[in-house]
């Protein structure tokens, strides 16, 4: 492995502890202040990586460009206002990602002499944190997007959609082997790249 190689390897380790950090620490602030301090009490208020960070997931993060990080513990039973906070939590990891790509975007946007490399290292983490928010959307169990579907559906409807949660990993793994998961996340990438001047 050339040095390049090394360092490109280092730049992508802090992109991922930065992206997953930021999106955790999101969902259980948002859970905090809708009233469950189940993320506090578990240690997960922090924006130490080291709170968050699944092994396995990580290095998948790191070697397949697919991953996960450890989930925050949040008991829906004790967010204040039901329905609509449990969509806030959901939504804040992956808004917090969005939102960070966009500040990051600053760098190459203005014109300041910044190291090449710094700029690489930016565009890196701005993808990785889209892709982030992109996929934690996708409405299959157990990704942030299933929370989201099953509060805005109809009664009626939930329980046929939560039997859906058995087989959530499987679906999610079909459509990482088949090249599924591309083509749904690829427009919507493609659009957040657009926005950030990255294309």
């Amino acid at each position: 492995m050339e040095f390049s190689d090394i360092v490109t390897y280092l730049w992508r380790i802090v992109a991922i502890l930065i992206a997953i950090t930021v999106h955790e620490f999101a969902h259980g602030k948002m859970a905090d202040i809708e009233g469950d301090i189940t993320p506090r009490l578990s240690g997960r208020l922090t924006l130490n990586p080291l709170a968050h960070i699944d092994p396995i997931g990580f290095l998948m993060l790191l070697f397949f460009r697919f991953g996960w990080a450890k989930p925050v513990p949040v008991n829906f039973n004790n967010l204040r206002r039901g329905e609509k906070s449990i969509i806030l939590v959901s939504l804040a990891g992956p808004l917090a990602n969005f939102i960070l790509a966009f500040l990051v975007s600053i760098f190459w946007r203005i014109d300041l002499p910044l190291p090449l490399g710094f700029i690489r290292f930016c565009i890196e983490l701005a993808i990785l944190n889209v892709f982030l928010g992109i996929f934690n959307l996708i409405p299959i169990p157990p990704l942030d997007g299933s929370h989201i579907l099953e509060s805005i559906l109809p009664y009626k409807y939930r329980r046929y959609y939560q039997s859906i949660s058995l087989y959530g990993v499987l679906i999610l793994m079909v459509l990482i082997l088949t090249n599924g998961l591309y083509i749904i996340i690829s427009p919507f990438l493609n659009l957040f790249l657009y926005l950030l001047g990255l294309k």
